[in-house]
């Protein structure tokens, strides 16, 4: 991976973290489209850069963050976290296995944006308006909601969001706490990528930070593209959020079904 195919994959992850539409997808298929998928530093280097994601929710949102005389705000986030991590333990292998494969994905991609396009009519009588209204008993099931993003195109944001609505929280609350969600399960993703995970096959595995380590190229990548999708992701959040206000869902449907066509037919015609 050179730099530009970096600065380019960083980019799309910042566009897409919090946004319903798969950032593991859209990067995936970037990558397959560069020829470097296969690569394991640029897998790793796919899930690590979601770092840089998760500062740009604490600086966003850093009042709601540190402020610790609200404990009930941190408990709901553990509870809530509790289901992605121990299911995403247990089923690595398979999630990464189904990764190197864009054709599955991009199925799943069409079948979530036909789900986008009827959510708001699904789930329209909200009761929850903030996140300080919510109950400990809804952050958990929205945390097994967001289990269903174990399968690479099926997005993070959207089954969290979905899972919001679907416990009665309006948009904007759900794609919030879709947002808080994110933190705790994506920095245990990160920090098992990079420091537990080992990356390759036989005797050549290797740690995500030996890796990051073994030149400085790798070094100044890794730096770089959680820098970008840092910054980045600040804008599509603000962005993300006025037009789920104005727009809903609909919108996020009908772009992943375009992009789910397109490369689904990119991938079993000309690959």
């Amino acid at each position: 991976m050179n730099y530009l195919e970096a600065i380019i994959i960083s980019i799309i992850e910042g566009l897409t973290e919090y946004l319903p539409v798969s950032s593991t997808a859209h990067m995936i298929f970037t990558s397959s489209i560069f020829g470097i998928q296969e690569d394991e530093f640029v897998k790793m280097f796919q899930v690590s850069i979601q770092f840089g994601a998760i500062l740009a929710v604490v600086f966003l949102y850093w009042k709601k963050f540190f402020d610790f005389s609200k404990l009930n705000f941190y408990i709901k986030l553990v509870t809530a976290v509790l289901p992605a991590l121990i299911f995403g333990y247990l089923f690595d292998d398979l999630i990464e296995e189904i990764m190197g494969d864009p054709v599955p994905i991009a199925i799943v991609l069409i079948l979530g944006g036909i789900v986008l396009l009827f959510i708001d009519q699904f789930f329209n009588t909200s009761t929850t308006f903030r996140e300080s209204e919510m109950s400990i008993k809804q952050a958990v099931i929205i945390g097994f909601w967001q289990c269903l993003a174990m399968m690479p195109g099926t997005s993070r944001s959207a089954a969290s969001i979905i899972g919001g609505m679907q416990q009665k929280l309006n948009r904007e609350t759900a794609a919030e706490f879709s947002f808080f969600l994110a933190v705790p399960t994506m920095l245990a993703v990160t920090v098992y990528s990079i420091f537990v995970k080992k990356w390759g096959e036989g005797t050549a595995m290797v740690k995500g930070y030996e890796m990051i380590f073994a030149d400085q190229q790798h070094m100044i990548l890794f730096l770089m593209g959680n820098i970008i999708a840092f910054i980045v992701s600040i804008f599509a959040i603000k962005f993300f959020i006025e037009m789920i206000k104005k727009y809903g869902f609909r919108i996020w449907g009908w772009y992943r079904i375009v992009v789910g066509i397109i490369l689904l037919i990119y991938f079993t015609q000309f690959q």
